[in-house]
Protein backbone atom coordinates (compact mmCIF):
# COMPACT_ATOMS: atom_id res chain seq x y z
CA UNK A 1 0.00 0.00 0.00
CA UNK A 2 1.43 3.45 -0.91
CA UNK A 3 2.47 5.64 1.97
CA UNK A 4 -0.31 8.21 1.43
CA UNK A 5 -3.01 5.52 1.33
CA UNK A 6 -1.65 3.88 4.46
CA UNK A 7 -1.59 7.23 6.25
CA UNK A 8 -5.21 7.91 5.26
CA UNK A 9 -6.23 4.46 6.53
CA UNK A 10 -4.55 5.10 9.87
CA UNK A 11 -6.15 8.54 10.22
CA UNK A 12 -9.57 7.12 9.34
CA UNK A 13 -9.22 4.40 11.99
CA UNK A 14 -8.31 6.88 14.67
CA UNK A 15 -11.09 9.23 13.56
CA UNK A 16 -13.59 6.38 13.90
CA UNK A 17 -12.31 5.89 17.43
CA UNK A 18 -12.67 9.61 18.15
CA UNK A 19 -16.26 9.83 16.93
CA UNK A 20 -17.17 6.59 18.74
CA UNK A 21 -16.26 8.27 22.04
CA UNK A 22 -19.05 10.81 21.62
CA UNK A 23 -21.91 8.36 22.39
CA UNK A 24 -20.12 7.36 25.61
CA UNK A 25 -19.98 10.98 26.74
CA UNK A 26 -23.62 11.52 25.79
CA UNK A 27 -24.50 8.43 27.82
CA UNK A 28 -22.79 9.93 30.88
CA UNK A 29 -24.65 13.21 30.40
CA UNK A 30 -28.02 11.54 29.89
CA UNK A 31 -27.44 9.13 32.77
CA UNK A 32 -26.60 11.80 35.32
CA UNK A 33 -29.48 13.93 34.05
CA UNK A 34 -31.82 10.99 34.68
CA UNK A 35 -30.44 10.58 38.21
CA UNK A 36 -30.96 14.28 39.00
CA UNK A 37 -34.50 14.22 37.62
CA UNK A 38 -35.33 11.06 39.57
CA UNK A 39 -33.94 12.44 42.85
CA UNK A 40 -34.85 16.11 42.78
CA UNK A 41 -37.21 16.44 39.81
CA UNK A 42 -34.94 18.99 38.15
CA UNK A 43 -32.47 19.01 35.30
CA UNK A 44 -29.07 20.29 36.43
CA UNK A 45 -26.29 21.55 34.18
CA UNK A 46 -23.99 19.46 36.40
CA UNK A 47 -24.74 16.51 34.14
CA UNK A 48 -23.20 18.44 31.24
CA UNK A 49 -20.13 19.11 33.36
CA UNK A 50 -19.71 15.41 34.16
CA UNK A 51 -20.15 14.54 30.51
CA UNK A 52 -17.54 17.10 29.46
CA UNK A 53 -15.03 15.85 32.06
CA UNK A 54 -15.51 12.26 30.94
CA UNK A 55 -15.10 13.25 27.29
CA UNK A 56 -11.92 15.19 28.12
CA UNK A 57 -10.40 12.16 29.86
CA UNK A 58 -11.30 9.90 26.95
CA UNK A 59 -9.88 12.42 24.48
CA UNK A 60 -6.60 12.46 26.40
CA UNK A 61 -6.41 8.65 26.15
CA UNK A 62 -7.35 8.87 22.47
CA UNK A 63 -4.46 11.28 21.80
CA UNK A 64 -2.07 8.83 23.47
CA UNK A 65 -3.32 6.09 21.17
CA UNK A 66 -3.17 8.34 18.12
CA UNK A 67 0.48 9.18 18.81
CA UNK A 68 1.77 5.81 20.03
CA UNK A 69 -0.46 3.09 18.52
CA UNK A 70 -1.87 4.55 15.29
CA UNK A 71 -2.77 1.14 13.84
CA UNK A 72 -4.53 -0.23 16.93
CA UNK A 73 -8.12 -1.45 16.81
CA UNK A 74 -10.36 1.66 16.70
CA UNK A 75 -13.33 0.11 18.52
CA UNK A 76 -11.88 -1.48 21.66
CA UNK A 77 -11.34 1.73 23.64
CA UNK A 78 -14.75 3.28 22.79
CA UNK A 79 -16.54 0.07 23.78
CA UNK A 80 -14.73 0.05 27.11
CA UNK A 81 -15.56 3.75 27.55
CA UNK A 82 -19.26 2.95 27.14
CA UNK A 83 -19.06 0.32 29.91
CA UNK A 84 -17.04 2.59 32.20
CA UNK A 85 -19.40 5.54 31.86
CA UNK A 86 -22.41 3.28 32.34
CA UNK A 87 -20.80 1.91 35.49
CA UNK A 88 -20.21 5.42 36.84
CA UNK A 89 -23.84 6.37 36.29
CA UNK A 90 -25.13 3.18 37.96
CA UNK A 91 -22.83 3.70 40.95
CA UNK A 92 -23.86 7.35 41.29
CA UNK A 93 -27.47 6.23 41.33
CA UNK A 94 -26.62 3.78 44.16
CA UNK A 95 -24.14 5.84 46.19
CA UNK A 96 -22.59 9.21 45.33
CA UNK A 97 -19.48 8.61 47.43
CA UNK A 98 -18.77 5.28 45.73
CA UNK A 99 -19.21 6.91 42.33
CA UNK A 100 -16.69 9.61 43.21
CA UNK A 101 -14.20 6.98 44.35
CA UNK A 102 -14.79 5.03 41.15
CA UNK A 103 -14.21 8.18 39.10
CA UNK A 104 -10.84 8.60 40.82
CA UNK A 105 -9.95 5.00 40.08
CA UNK A 106 -11.03 5.56 36.48
CA UNK A 107 -8.40 8.29 36.23
CA UNK A 108 -5.81 6.03 37.88
CA UNK A 109 -6.75 3.27 35.46
CA UNK A 110 -6.19 5.60 32.51
CA UNK A 111 -2.79 6.49 33.95
CA UNK A 112 -1.79 2.80 34.13
CA UNK A 113 -3.27 2.34 30.66
CA UNK A 114 -1.04 5.11 29.32
CA UNK A 115 2.02 3.92 31.24
CA UNK A 116 1.64 0.37 29.88
CA UNK A 117 1.39 1.62 26.31
CA UNK A 118 4.34 3.99 26.63
CA UNK A 119 6.52 1.35 28.30
CA UNK A 120 5.81 -1.38 25.74
CA UNK A 121 5.06 0.62 22.61
CA UNK A 122 8.21 -0.49 20.80
CA UNK A 123 7.67 -4.22 21.27
CA UNK A 124 5.36 -5.86 23.80
CA UNK A 125 7.10 -9.20 23.17
CA UNK A 126 9.82 -8.12 25.57
CA UNK A 127 7.52 -9.54 28.27
CA UNK A 128 8.60 -13.03 27.18
CA UNK A 129 12.03 -12.48 28.71
CA UNK A 130 10.55 -12.07 32.17
CA UNK A 131 7.90 -14.80 32.08
CA UNK A 132 9.10 -16.64 35.19
CA UNK A 133 9.44 -13.43 37.19
CA UNK A 134 5.95 -12.40 36.08
CA UNK A 135 4.55 -15.83 36.96
CA UNK A 136 6.14 -15.77 40.41
CA UNK A 137 4.76 -12.30 41.01
CA UNK A 138 1.28 -13.46 40.00
CA UNK A 139 1.38 -16.45 42.37
CA UNK A 140 2.56 -14.30 45.27
CA UNK A 141 -0.26 -11.84 44.60
CA UNK A 142 -2.79 -14.66 44.83
CA UNK A 143 -1.47 -15.61 48.26
CA UNK A 144 -1.68 -12.08 49.71
CA UNK A 145 -5.38 -12.28 50.72
CA UNK A 146 -4.54 -15.08 53.15
CA UNK A 147 -2.86 -12.43 55.31
CA UNK A 148 -6.20 -10.69 55.91
CA UNK A 149 -9.67 -11.69 57.04
CA UNK A 150 -11.99 -13.61 54.72
CA UNK A 151 -15.14 -12.03 53.28
CA UNK A 152 -18.13 -14.38 53.20
CA UNK A 153 -15.71 -17.27 53.69
CA UNK A 154 -13.47 -16.41 50.71
CA UNK A 155 -10.06 -14.71 50.71
CA UNK A 156 -10.41 -12.20 47.89
CA UNK A 157 -9.04 -8.87 49.09
CA UNK A 158 -5.81 -7.67 50.66
CA UNK A 159 -5.94 -4.68 52.98
CA UNK A 160 -2.99 -2.36 53.51
CA UNK A 161 -4.12 0.48 55.73
CA UNK A 162 -6.98 2.31 54.10
CA UNK A 163 -6.35 0.65 50.73
CA UNK A 164 -8.04 -2.63 49.82
CA UNK A 165 -7.54 -4.41 46.51
CA UNK A 166 -8.11 -7.81 44.92
CA UNK A 167 -4.74 -9.28 43.88
CA UNK A 168 -6.46 -11.80 41.58
CA UNK A 169 -7.29 -8.95 39.19
CA UNK A 170 -3.60 -8.26 38.54
CA UNK A 171 -2.57 -11.90 38.87
CA UNK A 172 -4.83 -12.96 35.99
CA UNK A 173 -2.77 -10.81 33.60
CA UNK A 174 0.53 -12.14 34.95
CA UNK A 175 -0.60 -15.76 34.58
CA UNK A 176 -1.79 -15.18 31.00
CA UNK A 177 1.53 -13.58 30.02
CA UNK A 178 3.44 -16.54 31.46
CA UNK A 179 1.21 -19.16 29.82
CA UNK A 180 1.33 -17.42 26.44
CA UNK A 181 5.11 -17.36 26.55
CA UNK A 182 5.46 -20.91 27.89
CA UNK A 183 3.03 -22.49 25.42
CA UNK A 184 4.68 -20.71 22.53
CA UNK A 185 7.80 -22.76 23.26
CA UNK A 186 6.18 -26.05 24.26
CA UNK A 187 2.98 -26.39 22.21
CA UNK A 188 4.57 -28.77 19.71
CA UNK A 189 5.81 -30.98 22.54
CA UNK A 190 2.24 -31.47 23.76
CA UNK A 191 1.17 -32.75 20.35
CA UNK A 192 4.14 -34.89 19.30
CA UNK A 193 3.66 -38.52 20.35
CA UNK A 194 0.04 -38.05 21.39
CA UNK A 195 -2.06 -41.23 21.45
CA UNK A 196 -5.78 -41.87 21.09
CA UNK A 197 -7.79 -43.88 23.57
CA UNK A 198 -11.59 -44.21 23.53
CA UNK A 199 -11.76 -41.52 20.87
CA UNK A 200 -9.82 -38.98 22.97
CA UNK A 201 -6.30 -37.82 22.17
CA UNK A 202 -3.98 -37.93 25.19
CA UNK A 203 -0.62 -36.14 25.22
CA UNK A 204 2.44 -38.19 26.20
CA UNK A 205 2.53 -38.84 29.93
CA UNK A 206 5.91 -37.16 30.31
CA UNK A 207 4.53 -34.02 28.66
CA UNK A 208 1.45 -33.78 30.86
CA UNK A 209 3.55 -31.81 33.36
CA UNK A 210 2.41 -28.30 32.34
CA UNK A 211 -1.26 -29.33 32.27
CA UNK A 212 -1.05 -31.05 35.65
CA UNK A 213 0.95 -28.18 37.13
CA UNK A 214 -1.64 -25.58 36.16
CA UNK A 215 -4.45 -27.89 37.28
CA UNK A 216 -2.68 -28.25 40.63
CA UNK A 217 -2.29 -24.48 40.86
CA UNK A 218 -6.01 -23.98 40.18
CA UNK A 219 -6.93 -26.52 42.83
CA UNK A 220 -4.49 -24.99 45.30
CA UNK A 221 -6.00 -21.59 44.54
CA UNK A 222 -9.46 -22.97 45.17
CA UNK A 223 -8.27 -24.56 48.42
CA UNK A 224 -6.34 -21.51 49.69
CA UNK A 225 -8.66 -18.61 48.83
CA UNK A 226 -11.80 -20.76 48.74
CA UNK A 227 -13.27 -19.02 45.70
CA UNK A 228 -14.62 -21.12 42.86
CA UNK A 229 -14.96 -18.15 40.48
CA UNK A 230 -11.32 -17.10 40.47
CA UNK A 231 -10.19 -20.70 40.10
CA UNK A 232 -12.57 -21.27 37.18
CA UNK A 233 -11.43 -18.03 35.53
CA UNK A 234 -7.74 -18.93 35.70
CA UNK A 235 -8.16 -22.53 34.63
CA UNK A 236 -10.61 -21.60 31.86
CA UNK A 237 -8.12 -19.11 30.46
CA UNK A 238 -5.44 -21.80 30.53
CA UNK A 239 -7.64 -24.28 28.64
CA UNK A 240 -8.42 -21.65 26.00
CA UNK A 241 -4.70 -21.09 25.48
CA UNK A 242 -4.00 -24.84 25.33
CA UNK A 243 -6.68 -25.29 22.68
CA UNK A 244 -5.39 -22.44 20.53
CA UNK A 245 -1.79 -23.61 20.94
CA UNK A 246 -2.43 -27.29 20.12
CA UNK A 247 -5.77 -27.33 18.24
CA UNK A 248 -6.73 -30.41 20.31
CA UNK A 249 -10.20 -30.30 21.86
CA UNK A 250 -9.37 -33.49 23.74
CA UNK A 251 -6.91 -31.57 25.93
CA UNK A 252 -9.74 -29.22 26.92
CA UNK A 253 -11.99 -32.19 27.75
CA UNK A 254 -9.25 -33.74 29.90
CA UNK A 255 -8.69 -30.42 31.65
CA UNK A 256 -12.39 -29.94 32.38
CA UNK A 257 -12.57 -33.46 33.77
CA UNK A 258 -9.63 -32.82 36.07
CA UNK A 259 -11.15 -29.54 37.25
CA UNK A 260 -14.51 -31.17 37.94
CA UNK A 261 -12.82 -33.96 39.87
CA UNK A 262 -10.77 -31.55 41.98
CA UNK A 263 -13.74 -29.27 42.63
CA UNK A 264 -15.81 -32.26 43.77
CA UNK A 265 -13.12 -33.33 46.22
CA UNK A 266 -12.75 -29.82 47.65
CA UNK A 267 -16.53 -29.51 47.89
CA UNK A 268 -16.46 -32.41 50.31
CA UNK A 269 -13.73 -30.96 52.53
CA UNK A 270 -14.24 -27.18 52.33
CA UNK A 271 -17.43 -25.91 54.06
CA UNK A 272 -17.28 -22.53 52.30
CA UNK A 273 -17.44 -24.12 48.86
CA UNK A 274 -20.16 -26.48 50.05
CA UNK A 275 -22.26 -23.53 51.27
CA UNK A 276 -21.88 -21.73 47.94
CA UNK A 277 -23.00 -24.79 46.00
CA UNK A 278 -25.93 -25.46 48.35
CA UNK A 279 -27.09 -21.84 48.01
CA UNK A 280 -26.91 -22.23 44.24
CA UNK A 281 -28.91 -25.46 44.18
CA UNK A 282 -31.52 -24.47 46.78
CA UNK A 283 -31.72 -20.63 46.95
CA UNK A 284 -35.31 -20.58 48.25
CA UNK A 285 -34.93 -23.20 50.97
CA UNK A 286 -35.90 -21.66 54.33
CA UNK A 287 -32.87 -22.94 56.21
CA UNK A 288 -30.52 -21.40 53.63
CA UNK A 289 -32.49 -18.21 52.97
CA UNK A 290 -32.59 -17.32 56.67
CA UNK A 291 -29.06 -18.47 57.48
CA UNK A 292 -26.81 -15.73 58.84
CA UNK A 293 -23.62 -17.24 57.36
CA UNK A 294 -23.24 -19.09 54.08
CA UNK A 295 -26.93 -18.74 53.18
CA UNK A 296 -28.78 -18.09 49.93
CA UNK A 297 -30.33 -14.71 50.77
CA UNK A 298 -28.17 -12.85 48.24
CA UNK A 299 -28.87 -15.23 45.39
CA UNK A 300 -32.61 -15.30 46.08
CA UNK A 301 -32.89 -11.50 46.31
CA UNK A 302 -30.91 -11.18 43.07
CA UNK A 303 -33.38 -13.44 41.29
CA UNK A 304 -36.32 -11.48 42.72
CA UNK A 305 -34.80 -8.21 41.51
CA UNK A 306 -34.26 -9.50 37.99
CA UNK A 307 -37.80 -10.86 37.89
CA UNK A 308 -39.16 -7.45 38.95
CA UNK A 309 -37.48 -5.84 35.97
CA UNK A 310 -39.34 -7.86 33.39
CA UNK A 311 -38.53 -7.14 29.75
CA UNK A 312 -38.32 -3.33 29.78
CA UNK A 313 -37.43 -2.67 33.43
CA UNK A 314 -39.04 -0.61 36.17
CA UNK A 315 -37.26 2.55 35.12
CA UNK A 316 -33.95 4.13 36.01
CA UNK A 317 -33.64 4.68 39.76
CA UNK A 318 -36.79 2.68 40.59
CA UNK A 319 -35.17 -0.49 41.97
CA UNK A 320 -35.59 -0.85 45.73
CA UNK A 321 -32.15 -1.52 47.19
CA UNK A 322 -32.71 -0.58 50.84
CA UNK A 323 -35.58 0.71 52.96
CA UNK A 324 -34.50 3.23 55.60
CA UNK A 325 -31.84 1.98 57.99
CA UNK A 326 -32.84 -1.66 57.60
CA UNK A 327 -30.59 -4.31 56.14
CA UNK A 328 -30.20 -4.03 52.35
CA UNK A 329 -32.86 -5.82 50.35
CA UNK A 330 -30.21 -6.50 47.71
CA UNK A 331 -26.80 -6.81 49.41
CA UNK A 332 -23.61 -5.75 47.62
CA UNK A 333 -25.59 -4.00 44.88
CA UNK A 334 -22.54 -1.93 43.89
CA UNK A 335 -20.23 -4.92 43.41
CA UNK A 336 -21.38 -8.52 43.00
CA UNK A 337 -25.01 -7.75 42.20
CA UNK A 338 -24.85 -4.64 40.05
CA UNK A 339 -26.02 -6.76 37.12
CA UNK A 340 -29.20 -7.55 39.07
CA UNK A 341 -29.80 -3.80 39.53
CA UNK A 342 -29.32 -3.27 35.79
CA UNK A 343 -31.83 -6.03 35.00
CA UNK A 344 -34.28 -4.60 37.57
CA UNK A 345 -34.20 -1.03 36.31
CA UNK A 346 -33.54 -1.52 32.59
CA UNK A 347 -35.10 -4.94 32.18
CA UNK A 348 -33.94 -7.89 30.16
CA UNK A 349 -33.50 -5.55 27.20
CA UNK A 350 -31.01 -3.32 29.01
CA UNK A 351 -29.16 -6.26 30.59
CA UNK A 352 -28.75 -7.95 27.21
CA UNK A 353 -27.54 -4.66 25.72
CA UNK A 354 -24.75 -4.57 28.33
CA UNK A 355 -23.81 -8.17 27.52
CA UNK A 356 -23.73 -7.31 23.80
CA UNK A 357 -21.13 -4.63 24.49
CA UNK A 358 -19.00 -7.25 26.25
CA UNK A 359 -19.50 -9.61 23.31
CA UNK A 360 -18.28 -6.91 20.92
CA UNK A 361 -15.15 -6.43 23.04
CA UNK A 362 -14.56 -10.19 23.04
CA UNK A 363 -15.06 -10.30 19.26
CA UNK A 364 -12.51 -7.53 18.72
CA UNK A 365 -10.10 -9.26 21.08
CA UNK A 366 -10.30 -12.58 19.25
CA UNK A 367 -10.04 -10.80 15.90
CA UNK A 368 -6.82 -9.23 17.18
CA UNK A 369 -5.56 -12.72 18.05
CA UNK A 370 -6.41 -13.95 14.55
CA UNK A 371 -4.55 -11.05 12.93
CA UNK A 372 -1.40 -11.50 15.05
CA UNK A 373 1.45 -13.02 13.05
CA UNK A 374 3.65 -14.32 15.89
CA UNK A 375 2.64 -17.09 18.29
CA UNK A 376 3.22 -15.15 21.51
CA UNK A 377 1.02 -12.24 20.45
CA UNK A 378 -1.69 -14.60 19.21
CA UNK A 379 -1.72 -16.53 22.49
CA UNK A 380 -1.49 -13.36 24.59
CA UNK A 381 -4.50 -11.76 22.88
CA UNK A 382 -6.44 -15.03 23.13
CA UNK A 383 -5.67 -15.45 26.82
CA UNK A 384 -6.48 -11.87 27.79
CA UNK A 385 -9.76 -11.95 25.87
CA UNK A 386 -10.71 -15.35 27.25
CA UNK A 387 -10.04 -14.27 30.85
CA UNK A 388 -12.16 -11.13 30.39
CA UNK A 389 -14.99 -13.15 28.83
CA UNK A 390 -14.81 -15.76 31.59
CA UNK A 391 -14.91 -13.07 34.26
CA UNK A 392 -18.13 -11.69 32.78
CA UNK A 393 -19.56 -15.21 32.51
CA UNK A 394 -18.62 -16.10 36.09
CA UNK A 395 -20.22 -13.05 37.71
CA UNK A 396 -23.31 -12.90 35.46
CA UNK A 397 -23.70 -16.65 35.72
CA UNK A 398 -23.56 -16.45 39.50
CA UNK A 399 -26.08 -13.61 39.73
CA UNK A 400 -28.51 -15.39 37.37
CA UNK A 401 -28.04 -18.76 39.15
CA UNK A 402 -26.40 -20.43 36.18
CA UNK A 403 -23.36 -21.32 38.31
CA UNK A 404 -22.52 -20.89 42.03
CA UNK A 405 -22.10 -17.27 43.08
CA UNK A 406 -18.55 -15.92 43.20
CA UNK A 407 -16.83 -12.76 44.31
CA UNK A 408 -15.38 -11.45 41.05
CA UNK A 409 -16.44 -8.07 39.67
CA UNK A 410 -18.25 -7.15 36.47
CA UNK A 411 -15.40 -5.55 34.44
CA UNK A 412 -15.52 -1.73 34.12
CA UNK A 413 -18.99 -1.54 35.73
CA UNK A 414 -18.80 -2.90 39.29
CA UNK A 415 -17.23 -0.79 42.01
CA UNK A 416 -13.59 -1.64 42.58
CA UNK A 417 -10.32 0.17 42.02
CA UNK A 418 -8.17 -2.91 41.45
CA UNK A 419 -10.62 -4.19 38.85
CA UNK A 420 -10.61 -0.91 36.92
CA UNK A 421 -6.81 -0.64 36.96
CA UNK A 422 -6.21 -4.28 36.01
CA UNK A 423 -8.71 -4.24 33.17
CA UNK A 424 -7.26 -1.03 31.74
CA UNK A 425 -3.84 -2.71 31.74
CA UNK A 426 -5.45 -5.69 29.98
CA UNK A 427 -6.96 -3.32 27.41
CA UNK A 428 -3.59 -1.65 26.84
CA UNK A 429 -1.95 -5.03 26.15
CA UNK A 430 -4.70 -5.92 23.66
CA UNK A 431 -4.20 -2.61 21.85
CA UNK A 432 -0.43 -3.15 21.76
CA UNK A 433 -0.94 -6.54 20.11
CA UNK A 434 -3.56 -5.07 17.79
CA UNK A 435 -1.30 -2.24 16.63
CA UNK A 436 1.55 -4.58 15.64
CA UNK A 437 -0.79 -7.14 14.08
CA UNK A 438 -2.72 -4.65 11.93
CA UNK A 439 0.47 -2.90 10.87
CA UNK A 440 2.10 -6.15 9.78
CA UNK A 441 -0.87 -7.52 7.83
CA UNK A 442 -1.54 -4.27 5.97
CA UNK A 443 -0.06 -4.42 2.43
Amino acid sequence: MPHDERRRAVVNARNRELFALIPASLLVTAGFAAVFIQRENLLSDLSLTYGAIFLALCLAAHLVLRMTLPDADPYLFPLVAVLACFGLVMLYRLDEDLARDQAKWFVVGLMFFTATIVALRRDHRVLERYRYVIALGGILLLLLPRLTRPVNGAYLSFEAGAISFQPAEIAKIAIVIFLASYLRDTRHVLVVGARRFAGITFPPLKHLGPLLAVWGTAMALLFVIQDLGSSLMFFGGFLALVYVATNRISFVIIGLGLFALGARVLYAIRPTIEHRVDAWLHPFADRLYNAKVGGSYQVAQSLFSQADGGFFGQGFGQAIIQLGDNAPILPAAHTDFIYAVIADELGLLGAVAVLLVYLLIVERGFKTAMLATDSFSKLLATGLTAVLALQVFVIVGGVTKLIPLTGVTLPFISYGGSSIVANFILLALLLLVSDRARREVRP
